[in-house]
């Protein structure tokens, strides 16, 4: 046990940790020539093109020093604050942690949230400044930032290149050296904590796991604690490139465990394996079963492609088992999925990946959050709402409460002000402002999930011209005065695009969402009214007028009666087109509803 090291690396989108986790592989010679390829630990083309990493990965290598053999488990983690549940589970099976800075954009929000849980697990943290032979780089003044941040000396900071490779082999004595090797007593019972799990279609559910106490064994009966199910260990190895089967995968290490379940839910990230006799009686504190922030209906575009839809939806699911759906269907796109994701870039993933990987061209409605509301009837009991439709009537409703987050953004001084206004005008309330260096500086404020699910992202990195990076954490409930908003066409509510908005904000959006749905929708012969309503109040309207025929044309001179007469028996007939016309409204303008400011 005393030569296994167990460390994971923590890093900000792009600074570069998949790069030097392929330097760390071919300095210990793990991979060979021929399995080379760049960011060989994200295996899905989607993380390549995007450049992030979305599942976490392990690799174990092998590496000597000063004579004697060590076991080297890189446990990689997601670098999306959406994945920051699992970033908490993989760090927690570790002992140590690489943390990397980009020595040309310095420190960024993500890294101080992962470096704070790192922090609380106590594991050994060990500073690297990467990208250091960039033109751009400023390793001097971003080694002041670390040091600031750790306190540690700035001779801890290993300065490297993860393209060039420099530094690898100070990163690997560093690893063996400063990162404590794995406690644990080898005769307790088992317990091991489960930190990912992979789908494969032909084994079932691969769990990835770090063993605390005891040891594993091929052919054990196992218990997962959280679900209370008992298996069979029909294999267990550890994770090279690919997998290594072994009899038994003993304290400290780290591996892999076959066991032939069909169904990803019944693996939870998080959860403790035992023995299925005499096994350990305490779970691994931490657990907690993912819960989706954001909500969206999935509908495809031809209702009859619903059953195929589910399908999809299912095969997904093994791979994802933080996707959550139940059935809806609406007036406006026939049937569908009422989906929970853990954030927006899961939304575009999930989406991304049923057009990539399941030929599905779907409509995606207005993502929105989960509220709770309250009737006066029951004034305790808390009625869930993930969809706008399920809020209850107004003359019945007490109150709605939303769910807060605490965000940190991070930017240069320059951008404070613009930052500022725009996290005001998204209801947020500030509660912190730090100066970390002269240059840049940390804002810490309290606001409303609903209000960061459009596009709060990409307007942030407008105002701030890309500088600023963000980063959030769940704080609970609070009331607020929200009004749900319904969109009327030709008198006819259409339920995918109502939105729960609060009542200060209501009128304005009410407006901008008519003016984009007059835009978008064809014109037809007949006059559309577009109406935003609360409750039975109209509050904003705009008419699409309709395409008309020159009736009077054939009339040249003669009495203005005559003309009238046309004129009034075409206005019968459009009266009676709009009673039964249907109007159809595009996918785009689905869409649009998302992009309101632009």
């Amino acid at each position: 046990m005393k030569n296994i090291r167990n460390f994971c690396i923590i890093a900000h989108i792009d600074h570069g940790k998949s790069t030097l986790a392929d330097r760390l592989l071919d300095f210990t010679k793990t991979v060979t020539e021929r399995e080379k390829q760049d960011q060989l630990l994200d295996n899905m083309d989607l993380e390549r093109e995007r450049g992030i990493t979305i599942k976490s990965h392990a690799i174990q290598m092998e590496y000597e020093y000063k004579g004697e053999k060590y076991i080297l488990n890189l446990i990689d983690t997601p670098g999306h604050v959406d994945f920051s549940y699992e970033v908490s589970r993989s760090i927690a099976a570790c002992e140590g942690a690489l943390l990397i800075i980009d020595a040309a954009q310095s420190i960024q929000a993500q890294t101080i949230s992962n470096l704070y849980l790192a922090l609380e697990n106590d594991l050994e943290i060990i500073p690297i400044l990467n990208k250091i032979d960039l033109p751009s780089a400023n390793p001097e003044e971003v080694k002041d930032d670390i040091v600031d941040l750790l306190g540690c000396s700035p001779d801890d900071i290993i300065p490297a290149s993860g393209k060039t490779g420099l530094g690898v082999d100070k990163i690997l004595e560093a690893i063996v050296e400063r990162i404590p090797a794995p406690k644990g007593d080898p005769d307790a019972p088992l317990q091991a904590l489960i930190f990912d799990s992979v789908y494969n279609p032909f084994r079932g559910v691969e769990t990835y796991f770090r063993v605390m106490n005891g040891e594993i064994t091929k052919g054990q009966k196992i218990k997962f604690m959280s679900t209370g199910k008992i298996y069979d260990a029909d294999e267990v190895g550890t994770l090279k490139l690919n997998q290594v089967a072994k009899q038994s995968v003993k304290t400290g290490d780290v591996g892999y465990l076959i066991t032939g379940i069909k169904d990803a839910r019944e693996v939870k990230v998080g959860d403790t394996i035992t023995s299925a006799v005499n096994g350990c009686t305490e779970i691994i504190d931490g657990f907690e079963d993912v819960k989706p922030m954001v909500f969206a209906g999935i509908y495809p575009v031809d209702t009859e492609d619903y059953e195929e839809l589910r399908a999809s939806m299912e095969k997904l699911q093994l791979n994802d088992a933080s996707l959550v759906f139940t059935p809806e269907s609406s007036a406006a796109l026939g049937f569908g999925f009422r989906c929970g994701f853990l954030g927006m870039l899961h939304l575009e993933i999930i989406q991304e990946r049923l057009e990539r990987e399941f030929d599905m061209t779907v409509i995606t409605t207005v993502p929105n959050v989960s509220y709770l509301a309250y009737t006066k009837k029951d004034p305790e009991t808390p009625i869930v709402v993930n969809n706008p439709s399920d809020l209850p009537d107004l003359s019945k409703l007490d109150r709605v409460e939303e769910p807060y987050i605490k965000a940190s953004v991070i930017t240069k001084a320059d951008f404070v002000g613009q930052v500022m206004s725009l996290c005001i005008e998204k209801r947020g309330q500030i509660t912190n402002q730090t100066y970390l260096t002269p240059e840049r500086v940390e804002l810490n404020f309290d606001m409303p999930l609903a209000e960061i699910v459009f596009d709060f992202y990409d307007r942030l990195k407008t105002v701030s011209k890309g500088y600023a990076s963000f980063d959030y954490s769940p704080i609970g409930m609070r009331a607020s005065n929200l009004v749900k908003v319904d969109v009327l066409i030709n008198a006819n509510s259409v339920d995918a695009l109502s939105a729960l908005i609060h009542a200060d904000n209501a009128y304005n959006i009410g407006k901008k969402m008519c003016e984009k749905l007059r835009e978008l929708i064809p014109r037809q012969q007949f006059d559309i009214p577009i109406q935003a309503a609360i409750g039975a109040k109209i509050i904003a309207r705009e008419t699409i007028k309709a395409l008309r025929k020159d009736v009077t044309a054939k009339c040249y001179g003669g009495d203005i009666s005559r003309k009238r007469k046309l004129l009034e028996k075409q206005k019968k007939g459009k009266k009676r087109m709009r009673q039964i016309g249907n109007v159809e409204v595009p996918q785009s303008a689905f869409m649009a509803v998302l992009k309101l400011n632009d």
